[in-house]
């Protein structure tokens, strides 16, 4: 009875956050993400009854719908479910750094955070590039809206970089050399880092003194950006590239997911759980 901004039958999403504590200076800037009493949907615990939550993997969720956004009609439900994570954590360091015509981007890894960003910053307006190691990946890159690729492990093709791209967004959550990205960023030139790397990353300052670049990291979006994420990807007609699955195949998806042989997210038909 207190719920104002949603009705029985709306249609409706849950992202990667259920709860905030609301009054620090992240939460009042709308940034929730960034709160240090976020609870996160899956594998977070609750603060009513102290149990983990369960995110995806539940029959039911009980949110605040502060925690809720709404999702267009227009927009099929498994392609919507990873623009809440993947989708977002791409889409928010594109807005913050203003990304569109004219910037010349490079996207480092197609996977399941490299295809949405290529996605969002070729819509943005700006040229995009493809940076991976892996030849195979040019075909699905273009596809997706990138003008360009470079296969990093070409010396020559890395060389030709050099101060090319006013902002880089790295994927890649594996362990991996940062510092010719950072050779191939402008002056001024930023590069966000969205994997997260578990081991320290050696960093080259002096490159980045003498070009005054900039290297940051994002996590996703708060409330606010993640509507309005999912408005623009109604206006504009983007989701997520997916592949959906049986719950009794869980496994086998996480055995290729480890092997990177999904394009680009598993989804899983809640109706087998």
């Amino acid at each position: 009875d207190q719920v104002s901004n949603f009705k029985k039958g709306d249609i409706v999403g849950v992202g990667c956050l259920v709860e905030s504590c609301r009054t620090c200076e992240s939460c009042i800037e709308g940034e929730e993400q960034y709160c240090p009493g976020t609870v996160y949907t899956y594998n977070g615990i609750e603060k009513e009854t102290g149990n983990n939550t369960l995110g995806g993997y539940s029959n039911h969720i009980v949110v605040d719908e502060h925690f809720v956004v709404s999702v267009s009609e227009k927009l099929p439900l498994d392609k919507v479910a990873p623009l809440l994570c993947a989708g977002i954590t791409t889409y928010s360091p594109l807005r913050r750094w203003n990304i569109g015509k004219g910037h010349k981007v490079g996207i480092v890894g197609l996977g399941g955070l490299g295809h949405m960003a290529v996605k969002f910053a070729s819509s943005f307006g700006a040229e995009v590039t493809m940076l991976s190691t892996s030849p195979s990946k040019e075909k699905d890159a273009i596809g997706l809206g990138a003008h360009k690729f470079a296969l990093t492990t070409n010396a020559e093709a890395v060389a030709g970089l050099t101060g090319y791209f006013d902002f880089i967004l790295d994927t890649v959550a594996s362990e991996h050399d940062i510092n010719p990205y950072l050779t191939m960023l402008k002056t001024h030139g930023t590069l966000v880092c969205l994997g997260i790397d578990p081991h320290p990353i050696p960093v080259s300052v002096v490159g980045m003194v003498f070009g005054a670049k900039t290297l940051a990291g994002s996590l996703i979006g708060g409330m606010r950006e993640t509507q309005e994420m999912l408005d623009y990807c109604a206006e504009h007609n983007i989701t997520s590239d997916v592949e959906m699955i049986n719950m009794k195949d869980i496994n086998q998806a996480y055995e290729r997911m480890q092997k990177n042989d999904v394009k680009y997210r598993f989804v899983i038909d809640m109706a087998t759980l």
